[in-house]
């Protein structure tokens, strides 16, 4: 093994990238086994543990129980700084989209979510459950509240056919829009877990949106991301957002 500085599991860790980028071993693609990988590097098997432990909560590697270690789909990435429309952001990676309807209801408002509206309690909302899915894996769970006053059609919407935040960009006023983007990491409830086909014990990033047009605001919502599949970034020139904090 070329000597690298850095503890010898950073080392097999920075290998092991290359071998990615540089074509090696493909997305998808089985790698070494451990024994394998510890007999060409000359270091030993729990170095290599360590090191494939760690890119697989990274997301760089997949490791399948009983089956093999492989090279994961890089992690999309959602942009901070703008409503992002999951649908152009697949497809823009040459993939397949779909959106999987849980739930659609009237519901009335929790306290919570009257005061994140700034409605009494027991306003009557929209209430939508979604997970959108990239080449069939789900990768957002979206758990969204819409008032009606500001869609009252949101409601008779297929959002198999136009994703809800397409529908409510195209069709609500943008006369002194404004968002708020907050995000958070937890763990998922059981039943987030189940719809995000992932562990329990796996962490999510959780991205909170509520928008606003001409004061009102128009929805509220939770948008879930297994962390070790997504990511949230953004990049921008500081100067386009001066006295916006």
């Amino acid at each position: 093994m070329t000597q690298r500085p850095g503890a010898p599991f950073q080392q097999i860790k920075a290998l092991v990238r290359d071998k990615v980028r540089a074509g090696e071993w493909g997305v998808g693609e089985k790698i070494p086994s451990e024994l394998e990988l510890a007999t060409t590097f000359g270091v030993a098997r729990m170095t290599v543990n360590r090191a494939l432990r760690e890119l697989t909560e990274e997301g760089a590697l997949e490791r399948v129980s009983g089956v093999g270690t492989f090279v994961a789909q890089g992690k999309p990435q959602s942009n901070l700084l703008m409503i992002a429309h999951v649908r152009d952001e697949i497809r823009a990676r040459g993939h397949q989209y779909a959106c999987k309807v849980i739930s659609l209801r009237r519901e009335t408002a929790s306290a919570e979510v009257a005061a994140a509206f700034g409605l009494p309690r027991e306003t009557m909302l929209f209430h939508l459950v979604c997970v959108h899915l990239e080449n069939g894996n789900p990768i957002q769970l979206e758990d969204r509240f819409v008032n009606p006053a500001a869609a009252p059609q949101f409601f008779e919407q297929d959002f198999t056919v136009v994703p809800p935040s397409e529908y409510l960009y195209k069709n609500v006023s943008h006369d002194g829009l404004e968002i708020e983007h907050i995000v958070d990491a937890s763990m998922p409830t059981p039943e987030q877990a189940a719809l995000l086909t992932m562990r329990i014990d796996q962490p999510c990033l959780i991205l909170t949106r509520r928008t606003w047009s001409g004061g009102m605001t128009v929805t509220f919502a939770h948008f879930l991301h297994p962390a070790n599949r997504y990511r949230l970034a953004s990049r921008f020139k500081p100067n386009t957002l001066r006295g916006q904090g």
